[in-house]
């Protein structure tokens, strides 16, 4: 390319003029930045907008979910008139008893969720502007929160039709549905908060994944398994305490106090009211705890 020569003595230094025009459209500001990273998050968690590969376990873990609710329901739809009078299953024990799949859905999704941006180091760019720390945890938050609340209120939704269908009483249903979503509810926020957490601490995937099974599936084992041993050594006083150091066993114990549960509990022996209400103590420290961690996290990484 050929250059052109500057005279002796002249001023070397040029500005020349390539074309780009300043951006002079509307601003939309942190609130639409927050929701379309929010908007993001939550259909990255089903794989939406990403690759096919990327869809087929959530995608396969929600139908699951929602096959084992079909199911349910098709055994009490078929089942002779007046043999049965509710579900098989309630609906507040639903996701007690799916608790496998629903933790290995957020061990798979918590880490795609935040992992990738520290892995390429993009969570800089995000605080550049207009959004802002607190802007992208509480999306990113809220988006697997709603995550898991479509899993596990999905599976609700067609055991209540079923129920319906069925003919069981109206009333006891409806409020066992409600029930069931305020559950769900809680156990999404929870979780949401604490695999997060635990997919944020590495940019690695899969040490992201170990650690959320790890918090989830293990310590319920855990606890479950030293629960069994009170119970026969006759220390029932210190079953329903116990279940205090697992995620799925603070929900269930918060269902029992509240939401009229059955007790899942070796011999049934959910914690009171009064325990109940230490329960959802440790279950609302524990999300507090979570947000406020991971607000620390990327005060650190954000830099």
């Amino acid at each position: 390319m050929a250059t052109e020569l500057t005279p002796p003595g002249a001023d070397p230094t040029r500005i020349h003029n390539i074309g780009y025009r300043k951006y002079d459209g509307p601003r939309l500001g942190r609130a639409y930045a927050r929701r379309s990273l929010y908007s993001q998050s939550l259909r990255g968690a089903y794989g939406l907008g990403r690759s096919a590969k990327s869809k087929v376990l959530p995608m396969i873990l929600f139908g699951v979910m929602v096959l084992v609710a079909a199911i349910i329901v098709a055994v009490a739809v078929a089942a002779p008139a007046g043999t049965m009078t509710k579900l098989p299953v309630s609906y507040t024990a639903f996701a007690i008893f799916l608790q496998p799949v629903i933790s290995l859905y957020l061990a798979a999704q918590a880490p795609q969720t935040v992992s990738r941006d520290l892995r390429f180091k993009a969570v800089p760019l995000y605080f550049s502007r207009p959004i802002e720390r607190r802007d992208y945890v509480l999306a990113k938050f809220g988006a697997m929160a709603s995550a898991l609340f479509l899993l596990t209120a999905a599976p609700l939704v067609v055991l209540y039709a079923g129920a319906l269908l069925a003919e069981f009483d109206f009333a006891d249903q409806t409020k066992g549905f409600g029930q069931g979503l305020v559950s769900v509810a809680l156990l999404s926020v929870l979780f949401a908060g604490l695999g997060l957490v635990m997919a944020a601490l590495t940019p690695r995937r899969g040490f992201g994944v170990a650690a959320v099974i790890a918090v989830l599936t293990i310590s319920y084992g855990a606890v479950s398994t030293v629960q069994a041993i009170a119970y026969t050594q006759e220390a029932t006083g210190a079953v329903e305490w116990l279940g205090l150091f697992s995620p799925i066993t603070l929900i269930g114990g918060v269902q029992t106090a509240f939401l009229g549960a059955t007790s899942s509990f070796p011999g049934g022996s959910g914690p009171g009211a009064g325990a109940g209400v230490v329960y959802l103590l440790v279950v609302l420290a524990l999300i507090a705890g979570s947000y406020a961690v991971l607000m620390r996290r990327y005060r650190k990484v954000g830099l």
